[in-house]
């Protein structure tokens, strides 16, 4: 909930898929006065209908700090996100980056070294974390319900966005399922094992298998691609008590419950296996993640900034975890390239 004040000046650079988005929830959203955007094309007319009336687009990202902002979204491509981000942060501006964090490790290092001035956060938009689905799922397995976990399945598929050139599906789509997965397990990745391949002509991988390896001894497996007619994006995680499935497209999350009444019926046990449990569907509120998102940064933002606390727990995404991702997303590349189990530290 935002705290009482004046609103918070808002920022926006880039004015792409996510862009567009940002700048219709950031105008919206309490608490916070979109002020000022920035785009390479800010001299297209076209572009001024992207923005809501009376807000100014400028070519220049010195725009925003003549306007006093007090915190920036920043929606470009991975490869420029630290030539934003570092100037704003310095500035003492506050940052929320699009995932993933950069599309180097080293360059998510100096952002994260940026974002040590005091009084800023950095945040990394890894949006999957507000999917009403997930964070369900979050809750329910951190009170205990599936008990030990055992495993962390994902499968994010489907045709290429052609807005992606600069990373490729390891950092662009992955890194969404490194993130959740040690999210939810509250583990790191230790070691990583995978293959890639380039199917499609470009210049990045365009399909990945990982096996991964975390700090609890859960076991994650990551199916992601941009070849697939078909777009799907599931999280399945499997522990003592059953298994949860997590539908992020629908906001869906089901509960298959351990086997507790014998299947008699010979045939049936073949596939059913010799028992089943009840199967549930459950009902839960379902905010858009990206409104869930800002949101956090804003209270973020007006805990450090205005109290002098910490970060609340689970507002952001930080830039310390970003960078992890990164490293993770990194190592699963290596892996690939190397032919080889990946250890991480």
């Amino acid at each position: 909930m935002s705290r009482p004040g004046r609103p918070l000046r808002a920022g926006l650079v880039g004015l792409g898929v996510m862009g567009r988005h940002h700048a219709r929830v950031l105008n919206s959203l309490e608490g916070v006065e979109l002020v000022a955007v920035v785009d390479a094309a800010a001299t297209d007319p076209q572009v001024a209908q992207l923005v809501p009336a009376g807000v100014p687009v400028h070519a220049e990202v010195a725009a925003l700090l003549a306007a006093r902002v007090d915190l920036v979204v920043v929606a470009v491509p991975t490869a420029l996100h630290e030539d934003v981000a570092v100037p704003l942060l310095e500035a003492g501006v506050s940052v929320l980056v699009e995932k993933p964090l950069a599309h180097t490790a080293e360059s998510a290092r100096r952002i994260l070294a940026a974002a040590q001035r005091p009084g800023v956060v950095a945040a990394v938009g890894h949006i999957e974390r507000c999917n009403p689905a997930l964070r369900e799922l979050r809750r329910r397995t951190a009170r205990g319900d599936l008990g030990a976990l055992h495993q962390v399945q994902t499968r994010r598929q489907g045709p290429f966005p052609a807005r992606i050139g600069d990373v490729g599906v390891v950092k662009d789509l992955g890194t969404h399922d490194i993130d959740l997965t040690a999210w939810i397990t509250g583990a790191p990745y230790t070691a990583v094992s995978a293959r890639t391949a380039h199917r499609a002509g470009r210049a990045h991988e365009d399909l990945a298998v990982v096996v991964g390896a975390l700090a609890d001894g859960t076991i994650a497996n990551h199916v992601v691609n941009w070849l697939s007619p078909v777009k799907e994006r599931v999280t399945v995680v499997t522990g003592e008590g059953g298994t949860l499935v997590a539908d992020t497209l629908t906001a869906d999350l089901t509960l298959h419950a351990n086997g507790s009444v014998p299947v008699s019926w010979e045939a049936l046990a073949g596939f059913r296996g010799v028992s089943e449990g009840d199967v549930t569907r459950f009902a839960f509120p379902k905010p858009e993640p990206l409104r869930t998102e800002l949101a956090g940064f804003r209270d973020a933002v007006r805990a450090v900034r205005d109290e002098g606390a910490p970060v609340p727990a689970d507002a952001v995404v930080t830039a310390a975890e970003g960078l992890r991702v990164v490293e993770v997303a990194e190592a699963v590349l290596r892996s690939a390239d190397e032919g080889r189990t990946v250890d991480l530290p």
